[in-house]
């Protein structure tokens, strides 16, 4: 089994995620392992990486797929790197179960 990349904190979760900028779609993919053993969650955006349009279009995609305000995702950190933390705030347990389905739905 994969680990989850998502844990709870204080006030909701921290997600970890690699980012496909210039992709085809906008699309969350399910999990992955990197070569490091962290897991991810792999997400796909058509914005580019420039000016942090690319940025944006994650926080937009994920606030959209766990039926969210764009105001309750944001960038943790990673703003330059393709592998990022995305800080989501809300009740965690509720969170992580969305993201279990989604995850579930895209593997």
């Amino acid at each position: 089994m994969t680990a989850q990349p998502w844990r709870s904190v204080a006030g909701g979760i921290l997600l970890d995620i690699r980012v496909t900028a210039r992709s085809g779609r906008d699309a969350i993919e399910g999990i992955e392992q990197l070569a490091s053993g962290q897991a991810v969650l792999k997400v796909r955006v058509r914005a580019l990486p420039t000016d942090g349009e690319a940025n944006e279009a994650v926080v937009d995609l994920v606030a959209k797929a766990l039926k969210l305000p764009k105001s309750n995702v944001s960038l943790e950190r990673g703003g330059t790197s393709r592998v990022k933390t995305l800080r989501i705030a809300g009740d965690a347990k509720a969170i992580a179960s969305a993201l279990e389905e989604i995850t579930r739905a895209e593997t």
